[in-house]
């Protein structure tokens, strides 16, 4: 058996073994960001109508890739089962929402913000359905905050440190855009449900506050999990590294 099979049998039975984990001790949840029903109608209708332009460029982006690069599909949902299996893992954080990895930063580093945008709105909605994570109705703002500010935030971390160390930059993209998603999360609840006192400053400030407890040590974990992933695919998907023009050398 050549290298070849044998890294994609093992990425079978990584995906495989992960996704039987997460399906397999599965118990309702209270939410995954932020929990069906939670918000206002009004704010639900407003993130889904921001989301959705981003995800129909998304879904062009996708499009674009498989078609000059069939070659990338598996490499392609490996970054959908990365961000599938690690945002499964929660934590109760805030009234109404949680805590957990994103694992949006693999994908977003490997093919851009909007094919991660349509990737993280598939892993929203198999989890709303499947996992009773989140909701139907908050969709379009975990979308939004998930899989649009945090993919978007991680490409900017990234294109502007990925002139120095490669693996240095995947580490502080991927953390810096999992708290970034939190950020928008703390806003969206403080637009929606603003402090009697003090308003919407005063109601960001709390939700954040209590959210960054659980997200700074999550964030950081998370930035580490990326690069021992990144390591494993220099390792066995050096040819596709090579098509996305991401290899690096490194001095």
């Amino acid at each position: 058996m050549n290298v070849r099979h044998q890294k994609w049998i093992t990425l079978g039975l990584i995906a495989g073994l992960s996704s039987y984990i997460v399906l397999g001790s599965a118990t309702p949840a209270a939410a995954m960001h932020i929990a069906e029903g939670f918000l206002p109608i009004q704010w639900a209708v407003f993130w889904w109508v921001i989301s959705l332009p981003f995800f129909v460029l998304g879904l062009r982006s996708v499009s674009r890739i498989t078609s000059q690069h069939p070659e990338l599909k598996l490499l392609l949902a490996l970054a959908g089962a990365f961000t599938f299996v690690l945002s499964a893992l929660k934590l109760p954080s805030v009234t109404g929402s949680c805590s957990h990895p994103t694992g949006t930063g693999l994908g977003t580093i490997l093919f851009g913000p909007l094919t991660m945008t349509v990737l993280g709105s598939l892993v929203l909605l198999f989890q709303a359905v499947l996992l009773a994570h989140g909701g139907l109705t908050t969709l379009g703002a975990n979308l939004f905050s998930m899989a649009i500010v945090g993919p978007f935030f991680t490409y900017g971390i990234y294109a502007l440190m990925k002139g120095g160390n490669q693996k240095f930059a995947i580490f502080f993209a991927s953390a810096l855009g999992n708290l970034s998603t939190y950020i928008a999360t703390s806003i969206q609840l403080a637009l929606a449900f603003p402090a009697a006192s003090g308003g919407i400053l005063a109601s960001f400030i709390k939700f954040a506050g209590i959210f960054a407890i659980t997200q700074v040590p999550l964030a950081i974990s998370e930035g580490l999990l990326t690069v021992l992933v990144w390591n494993w695919l220099q390792s066995y998907g050096h040819r596709e590294l090579n098509v996305l023009k991401l290899i690096k050398q490194e001095h």
